[in-house]
């Protein structure tokens, strides 16, 4: 209707000038527009004359604004959904990175310690295969001494005797050999004894590390049990505003742990109270927090959440 008005009126105009400018051809082709334009915006103003059509019209375009705010809403909850996904699978590849890396690092330390303990242990069996082989060669020089002996002994009878000086280069050339594998012995039993002392310290450091993650592990177990209690107690603390009902609560309860003072007050009262485990009248203080049990019931379970 408004397109339509602004058209008539330019119409209107067009007819005036051609009025004072004395062109009737003109003018009457824009009398013909003019009447035209009237009769079709009477045609568009005819339903707003009815009775009802301006409230229609109102629903209709309260309609239109409601679903473009429900769409706008539905695509800014998409939105955040979406970055609400994308947050969790960045935590996630985070996650996956650190334990990845994890467990690239606890590999490359096994694959260390194997590389040392077969190093190790080719160095020991180097070792042990040199000490056969002296102890292979104590086993011919005490042979050759034996089957010299007993050719002796079979030349003596056959009145065959060598000469002094054949015994005693003999012997002599056995003692140098007798001293040079004794010191290869003890050379090889030191070697021995080194590696062996390295290997159980490469062992101990390995108990001592396996001993160091069990305790590690322990300990963040029992935090994580804490966090937990302290979760089902107090709430979450990544989700308890600063400005919650429950804030003064919390800080009652918690606050042995921020204060010293409070702390021998708070055991102070405690200690009034302590009585034998066997006592009538009443019980020993537990060691740690006492945990609300579970709901029974729809309505304490709705309560609690």
């Amino acid at each position: 209707a408004l397109g339509r008005v602004a058209r008539l009126t330019a119409l209107c105009r067009a007819l005036r000038r051609g009025e004072d400018e004395g062109d009737e051809p003109g003018w009457a082709r824009a009398r013909g527009e003019a009447e035209a334009a009237l009769q079709e915006l009477r045609e568009v103003v005819r339903p707003l004359r009815e009775p009802g059509y301006g409230e229609a019209l109102r629903r209709k375009a309260e309609r239109a604004r409601k679903r473009r705010l429900r769409l706008q809403r539905r695509k800014h909850e998409a939105r955040a959904a979406k970055e609400e996904e994308a947050a969790r699978a960045a935590e996630r590849e985070a996650k996956i990175d650190q334990w990845r890396a994890k467990c690239i690092q606890e590999v490359e330390e096994k694959n260390r310690e194997r590389e040392l303990k077969a190093a190790a242990d080719s160095v020991l069996s180097e070792v042990r295969k040199k000490q056969a082989d002296t102890k292979r060669m104590m086993d011919i020089l005490r042979g050759l001494e034996k089957l010299r002996k007993l050719r002796k002994e079979a030349a003596a009878r056959k009145g065959v005797c060598p000469p002094p000086s054949a015994d005693e280069a003999f012997e002599s050339q056995v003692e140098s050999l007798k001293t040079l594998l004794k010191t290869r012995t003890e050379l090889y039993e030191a070697e021995e004894r080194a590696l062996r002392v390295m290997l159980e310290g490469e062992q101990e450091e390995e108990r001592k590390r396996e001993m160091e993650k069990k305790q590690k592990k322990e300990r963040e177990k029992l935090l994580q049990q804490k966090l937990e209690m302290d979760s089902k107690l107090f709430g979450d603390p990544a989700e308890f505003p600063l400005g919650h009902l429950l804030q003064p609560f919390r800080d009652y309860y918690l606050q042995a742990e921020h204060s010293v003072a409070a702390l021998i007050q708070i055991r102070h009262e405690w200690d009034q109270y302590l009585v034998p485990a066997d006592h009538p009248e009443g019980s020993c203080i537990p060691p740690g927090w006492v945990l609300p049990s579970l709901p029974t019931n729809d309505t304490w379970a709705t309560a609690v959440r």
